[in-house]
């Protein structure tokens, strides 16, 4: 979930949010003073802000209300002395509206930094920009969640496929590693020598298809939450049936199709040579599948296209693979 809740910056904290929890407990540290700054309330999607003029003292305080689940934060500021019969004025700018990066950064230094993408901000932050500059060129959100995902896809594209060569190379010798199980099964200690001098021999690393996985995860989480939290989905339609990217696919035609997907690149990876991983793994494109019946549909529409790349580039990679096995046992025979 996006974060809710205060938050306070200043330019010399920098900007700090704070729990409801650490409110109610008096456990809260924030910057308490200061001449610059401004203090909000964030949810998702929206923010509202006082910002006083710069150089203004200001005082920031968050408190919870006594007999009552309501949290309070704002700030005080200085009035200056009215002699009688004269006038005074103090101000304080109010913002509360959307988290429109480009508007919020105009309003105040740091407040843009509401939109939260926690500690992957330093990739987030360029997703979202590329993100924004192919919605200039092709004016709809979910066509530039199309092009992106390919464009983050051909990145990654040397690390995707030594992966899926590690894991073709693997399911050519799955058969063999069922050979040495039902051989040695109840030997353990010789299985995993048997399997060790195996993958030597074949020059095979069973880890070899995970770890540049592993290397694209951070940049697919931080493109997760700058899907999740962008406002400028909200509301943005797609095609046909999809009329808000931020809100669950109305019919769940997204999530099946990447089921379906889903299903179709395990069937594309080596079989587990443990029938109870075997039948985890088979049940996964399932569990995935119901989680992402209520996720928003611009997240679900960028693992479709992920997936469904994915499957493209695996089937070219695995036919390679398996044609150039065959060709060496024909060989041999």
């Amino acid at each position: 979930m996006t974060f809710t809740g205060p938050a306070v910056y200043t330019e010399e904290h920098k900007y700090q949010k704070l729990s409801f929890s650490d409110i109610a407990d008096k456990k809260a540290k924030f910057a308490n003073t200061a001449d610059n700054g401004w203090v909000a309330m964030v949810q998702h999607y929206f923010v509202a802000a006082f910002v006083p003029p710069e150089k203004m003292a200001r005082e920031f305080y968050m408190r919870k209300l006594d007999n009552a689940n309501v949290y309070q934060a704002g700030l005080i500021v200085p009035v200056a002395a009215i002699a009688p019969g004269a006038t005074g004025t103090a101000s304080v700018k109010l913002f509360a509206g959307p988290q429109e990066q480009a508007t919020l950064k105009e309003i105040a230094p740091g407040l843009d930094l509401v939109v939260d993408y926690g500690w992957l901000t330093v990739i987030a932050a360029p997703i979202f920009w590329a993100l924004q500059f192919i919605h200039g060129m092709v004016g709809n959100w979910g066509w530039a969640i199309v092009v992106l995902t390919i464009i983050i896809k051909a990145i990654f594209f040397p690390l995707s496929a030594a992966s899926y060569k590690s894991m073709a190379r693997m399911r050519v010798l799955t058969p063999r590693l069922m050979q040495l199980k039902e051989r040695y099964g109840d030997d353990k200690q010789r299985l995993n020598q048997e399997m060790m001098k195996l993958y030597q021999t074949e020059k095979v690393n069973p880890l070899g298809g995970c770890l540049p996985i592993l290397v694209q995860i951070p940049v697919f989480i931080a493109l997760y939450w700058v899907l999740l939290g962008a406002v400028e989905m909200r509301g943005a339609p797609w095609i046909l049936w999809i009329h808000d990217l931020a809100a669950a696919d109305p019919f769940y035609i997204l999530p099946v199709i990447m089921m379906a997907s889903m299903f179709v690149q395990m069937k594309l990876n080596p079989t587990p040579p443990d029938p109870i991983q075997a039948k985890v793994m088979m049940m996964m494109p399932l569990i995935f599948g119901v989680m992402f019946f209520w996720f928003p549909a611009g997240l679900v529409l960028y693992w479709v296209v992920n997936n469904i790349l994915s499957i493209a580039q695996q089937w070219q990679i695995t036919r390679m693979i398996d044609s150039g096995g065959k060709a060496a046992n024909d060989a041999k025979a």
